[in-house]
């Protein structure tokens, strides 16, 4: 079993920055394929970027266009997503989200585990 939490959301303005992490605690994180998604109101959950268990391979929604950034650190059992140029349509929540195995990294149904999510919002 594999606990995942959220942090690092926020309000921040138009054209401003956060970074979220996601802190994994049980089985071995290295060994988990990650991933990043979000919710916006009244809409599906989105693909927003995954990463390899080594780290080594990244993934992006197609929105993202080079605006985000996934990485991670073994280490200490985290993955981060490091947002700039947000834009109110970024307004969402943001949901971490862990598989192991073979699987897509853009599908939701990929995933074993998830967060809680963190709330990020995008004035204008």
């Amino acid at each position: 079993q594999v606990q995942l939490v959220e942090s690092g959301g926020g309000l921040v303005q138009a054209g401003g920055s956060l970074r979220l992490s996601c802190v994994a605690s049980g089985r071995t994180f290295s060994s988990y394929r990650m991933g990043w998604f979000r919710r916006a109101p009244g809409k599906e959950r989105e693909f927003v970027g995954g990463i390899s268990t080594s780290g080594t391979s990244t993934y992006y929604g197609d929105f993202v266009k080079g605006r985000f950034t996934v990485s991670r650190e073994n280490a200490k059992n985290t993955v981060y997503l490091q947002m700039t140029s947000l834009k109110p349509e970024d307004t969402a929540v943001y949901y971490c989200a862990a598989y192991i195995g073979s699987g897509n990294y853009y599908l939701t149904s990929s995933y074993n585990y998830w967060g809680q999510g963190t709330q990020v919002t995008v004035s204008s």
